[in-house]
């Protein structure tokens, strides 16, 4: 029943002419996240005047890796170069979380704390 939903077209994207589903749509939005971890990462380094990789850096590549991932997988596509493409960076992902987790614990993201600190926020 829901993968019958996911494969349905949305018509209101009828004016683009893109052939668009539910699917795609989960597709698209994991494959924006996980490319906008990058402006995340540029905005913490540039704010700790170093390069850093905060834990939201992380986070949206699990999230992104795995949205898109359930892409290629469940969706009609079931493409196998697409599942090997995000299967490898989610482990890597979830593994690195796990490792900043340990590290720094669940508190906030040091360099959040360390940016409030030196700018009085």
């Amino acid at each position: 029943m829901i993968d019958a939903l996911l494969s349905m077209e949305l018509t209101w994207f009828d004016w683009t002419g893109l052939h668009v589903t539910g699917w795609k749509i989960i597709g698209y939005t994991g494959a924006l996240m996980f490319g906008g971890r990058w402006l995340v990462q540029f905005v913490a380094s540039k704010r700790a005047g170093k390069p850093v990789i905060p834990r939201l850096f992380w986070y949206m590549s699990v999230l992104g890796s795995l949205m898109t991932l359930s892409y290629f997988v469940f969706s009609p596509k079931q493409d196998s170069v697409g599942v090997l493409q995000n299967l490898f960076p989610t482990f890597t992902a979830l593994y690195s979380l796990y490792l900043d987790i340990q590290h720094r614990g669940w508190k906030r993201d040091k360099v959040v704390n360390d940016y409030e600190a030196r700018h009085g926020k």
